[in-house]
């Protein structure tokens, strides 16, 4: 990037700070002069914005009311505390389905079927096309899909959306067939295949695809799906629960047991090698522990929910901090609709 000029900071001194600015600063400082105006069109500079954001994960959790009526999304920011969030920007009642470098994938309350992929900080969005096996084949029992996916590549400013359930023909009974449906953002259209019935989608609950001895992972370049096996040494034991998260961009598997939580790290994915880069008492926390779900994290620090509380766990100091807590009786607990999130300039258009 070419940026010359005579201010008092060298050029890449000031471009490494305003990588660092949270996105709606940098489209306020858009007037500033012509330079920074271009800087959300620069390849380099959103390069680095992104990879930046990656070391300040968040969580977006969806709050709503005792009576269900109105609902609100706040973003947990281990940097800048806590804030609300707004999707109005979509003129539309939707629910976070999923999230991905930045981009938010969300249904249609009213209007089932319908899809968005926005970007939240700068109020881009996608209306997806409906697929064509709308209204003909549906998804059972209830019509949704039960895995909903969001897969970004932001090398190359595209991205996946992924429905996947059991398929069931209109004015027909289950067929016992599992359909995956993916929406390209390239091609603007949606593609389906098939998978014969099998025990490991018969278990598959909403977004759950961590097992007991393995993850179900679906490789898109081949559209197949494959079983990733678990280390021995994590699945051993009784008592346990096992979450996948993201881990400063590597998959990782959290282990949480009674008195510990374990973090492991994928370090081939070919070979499914694993490694445990942390082992964490949950002694102080002890009461929390059956409702405790983890969120997000990176080398740092974790996020964690509860029913009515968001907790992060300092790495290096070993401390435990609570970032936000519902002062009022939800009607979900707040690790139903929490989601990882961090801010980027990813283009979803």
């Amino acid at each position: 990037m070419d940026m010359r000029g005579d201010g008092i900071f060298p050029d890449e001194v000031v471009i490494q700070i305003l990588a660092r600015l949270p996105v709606k600063s940098l489209f306020r400082f858009k007037t500033v002069c012509k330079l920074w105006n271009r800087l959300s069109l620069d390849k380099y500079f959103v390069q680095l914005y992104n990879e930046v954001s990656r070391k300040n994960p968040m969580i977006l959790v969806e709050v709503s009311d005792s009576y269900g009526s109105k609902s609100s999304l706040i973003c947990v920011d281990n940097l800048r505390g806590v804030s609300e969030f707004s999707l109005s920007f979509l003129n539309d009642r939707v629910k976070v389905r999923a999230s991905c470098n930045g981009l938010l994938c969300c249904s249609s309350i009213p209007d089932k079927g319908v899809f968005y992929v926005c970007n939240p900080v700068t109020r881009e969005y996608r209306l997806l096309p409906k697929s064509r096996e709308r209204p003909v084949t549906r998804f059972y029992p209830d019509g949704e899909a039960t895995l909903v996916g969001l897969a970004c590549d932001s090398s190359y400013q595209k991205f996946n959306v992924v429905l996947a359930g059991y398929h069931r023909t209109f004015g027909h009974r289950p067929d016992g067939s599992f359909i995956c449906l993916v929406f390209d953002s390239e091609l603007n259209k949606w593609r389906k295949f098939v998978s014969l019935q099998d025990d490991h989608f018969t278990h598959m609950n909403k977004n759950q695809v961590v097992f007991s001895t393995y993850i179900l992972v679906l490789d898109l370049s081949c559209d197949v799906w494959r079983k990733m096996q678990l280390p021995y040494d994590l699945i051993y034991g009784n008592g346990y629960r096992i979450y996948l998260l993201d881990f400063d961009g590597c998959l990782s598997v959290i282990k949480i047991s009674e008195a510990w939580m374990n973090i492991w790290v994928l370090k081939d994915y070919w070979k499914d090698e694993w490694c445990m880069v942390d082992k964490v008492s949950l002694r102080c926390i002890r009461g929390m522990v059956p409702g405790i779900f983890p969120i997000s994290q990176t080398g740092e620090y974790v996020f964690l929910a509860t029913h009515k509380q968001i907790l992060v766990y300092h790495c290096k100091s070993q401390v435990w901090k609570e970032m936000y807590s519902v002062k009022y009786s939800s009607t979900l607990p707040l690790w139903f609709s929490a989601h990882a999130y961090r801010s980027t300039m990813f283009s979803c258009n």
